[in-house]
Order: C-alpha cells, then structure tokens, then sequence
C-alpha cells in the first residue's frame, strides 16, 4: 500500500532541489551542484539543530522565550566548551544558517562570509575527541571557485539563490519525516547527474529500498547489537539502515566504516551528523580497505554489511546497470571479514 504522506514529503522535497537547479542551470555543473546543495542543507540542519537543543534546554531549565538565534555572540560563548563536549561543534548565533540568509542579499562579501563560518566550525572541534569528525567537511564546497561565477558579485548572487532554495526546503522536524530526507535528496541528486557526469552511479549511493532489504536480512533474528562495520561504506547508507531497522539506541556501541573516496567519505560523515548520530557514535576512515584496513584493534563487529560495486556492465532482471552489485551481509563474529 502507497504510503500518501512519504510520497507528498519526497515530491515536495525532489521539486524545491529541481527549482534550486533551475535556478543555476549553466552555471554550476550538475555534480559539482549535488556537493554545493548537500553541503548547504548540511549547514543548515546542524544550525538548527544546535539551535533546538540549546533552547529546549533553557525552556527547561524555566526560561520559557529563550531563542538562541537573538544572543550576541559575546553572550553565547559561554555555552561553547559544553556544547563542544556535547554535540562536537559550535555555531555563533552571528554564524546561524538563518541570520547569515538574513542578511545574505545585502551581504557583497558572502562568499568569504561562508568560508569564514565553516572553517570557524571545523576549528570549534580542533584538539577535541570530535576533531577528525568535523575535519575538511566543506572541502568541498568552494565558495571562491569559479564555478560559482568569474566574479564575486556572481558568486555571491547564487549563493543567495543556493541558500534560499536550502531554506525553502520543508523539512519540519526532521526525525518527524517519514522519509529520510537528506538520503533522499542524495539520491535524487545522484539519479539527476551521475550518468551526465560519467560518474559510475554505484560508486556514490545505495538506493534506499536495496539498503533497507540487506540490513533487514543481515539484522534478522536481532533487536540490537554491538556495533554495524561497512568495510566500502559510500555515503553511509546501509550504516543508517542498520540505526532506522534497529533503533540508533540497539546499537550499543556505534557505527564503523571506510571508504576511500574523499568525497564521499566527507558525505558519509555529514549523513551521520543529519540522522543524529552523535560524533561518539561513529568512526568513518578515510583509506583503501584493502592495503590499509582499519579498525583492527576494536572488538569483533556483531553485523557487518556492504555492497561491493564491481565495473562489468551487465543487465539484470530488465534493469540496464553500468555495475555489477556483489552483495555481502550477515551477522559475524570475525573483526574485519566476510566469508
């Protein structure tokens, strides 16, 4: 049966990202846009995020108008340290993804604003235990580039367009969506380029309802476990399948991967910041599996899941891929491999 709401939300959800690029259509290639929007709705759900948790901490604590959005920023800092030791990061209420829109239009150096405030949270967790959890996650969003335009007033015009089209997303209370929003727009957005980019599309993302199917198998039988490995782990998606079949809290002692590609291994650390999986929870490796595995000295992983994409071009079931798709998953008691 067609859950109405899930297919409403996910529409919804696929027309603002194609406004978004219509908005920079022949500016911005296609896969250099899927990085730009990703990162953007990054920024913007860890601002809120933040945002929320502080402020549903003084309506407790008896302050019952609190909104950290209106602090100056003099005014915030004394939260910094224990906001860093509870969520890994730090935002200004100055540096806020809904103050810096405000003012976006009016702002002739956005650009370096941004590149200001995204360094500004990744250094928030230099020298502390979520330091290489936050390390080089804009990397990929250049707001100097000429990709964005040959001049600044360019660049900055769709920046304002890019951080609009963020924000007219409605995403509400985002663990209240019955789809994984952010999963989702990963996967429009791949679906949208990758074949124009020449990019092989396995290589980047899972579709959902595949991910869904394997961690189910490998979880069966289960109500929790351990910990959940992905030697090849992409994006991150059979990890967060493993958290939504499971609940986050049943996997007691968190989530583990590597993957060697920098881009994607960047998204698969964004993906667990959006689906709320403290940096505590998770350790993603940047490195090849195969001649430098990580991950030796912690206990066996309970579950261990992966799709591994090999480049043969074959048609199954009537589906034309450019991959073949070897699947490997099931509940182990081994430390790193699959038989």
């Amino acid at each position: 049966m067609i859950d109405n709401k899930k297919e409403q939300e996910r529409a919804e959800l696929h027309r603002t990202i194609w406004g978004i690029a219509n908005d920079l259509r022949g500016s911005v290639d296609g896969w250099d846009f899927k990085n730009y929007v990703l990162v953007m709705l990054f920024y913007r759900y860890i601002s809120e995020n933040l945002t929320n948790y502080i402020n549903a901490g003084e309506i407790e604590a008896g302050t019952p108008d609190f909104d950290y959005t209106q602090l100056s920023d003099d005014e915030a800092e004394t939260a910094r340290e224990d906001m860093v030791q509870t969520k890994g990061f730090f935002i200004l209420p100055s540096q806020l993804f809904c103050n810096v829109l405000k003012r976006a239009d009016q702002d002739e150096n956005l650009n370096e604003t941004l590149e200001g405030i995204f360094r500004s949270i990744e250094g928030s967790a230099q020298g502390c235990e979520s330091e290489d959890d936050f390390k080089g996650l804009f990397d990929d969003f250049d707001v100097n580039g000429n990709k964005l335009g040959g001049t600044v007033p360019k660049r900055n015009e769709r920046l304002v367009k890019l951080m609009n089209g963020v924000a007219s997303m409605q995403l509400g209370d985002y663990q209240d969506n019955t789809i994984d929003a952010f999963g989702d727009a990963y996967e429009y957005l791949m679906g949208m380029y990758a074949s124009n980019a020449g990019k092989s599309g396995g290589e980047y993302y899972t579709p959902q309802e595949v991910s869904e199917l394997l961690t189910r198998l490998a979880t069966a039988g289960k109500t929790e476990v351990n910990k959940v490995y992905d030697p090849a782990c992409g994006s991150g998606s059979l990890l967060l399948k493993a958290a939504k079949v499971l609940g986050k809290d049943k996997v007691r002692q968190g989530f583990f991967g590597q993957e060697i590609n920098i881009t994607t291994y960047n998204l698969c650390r964004i993906n667990m910041f959006l689906h709320d999986i403290d940096y505590d929870k998770f350790n993603i490796a940047h490195e090849d599996t195969l001649t430098e595995p990580q991950h030796w000295d912690d206990e066996p992983f309970e579950v261990i899941v992966s799709i591994i994409w090999t480049p043969f071009s074959v048609s199954t079931l009537g589906l034309h891929t450019r991959n073949n798709t070897d699947f490997c998953f099931g509940s182990h008691g081994c430390s790193h491999h699959c038989s």
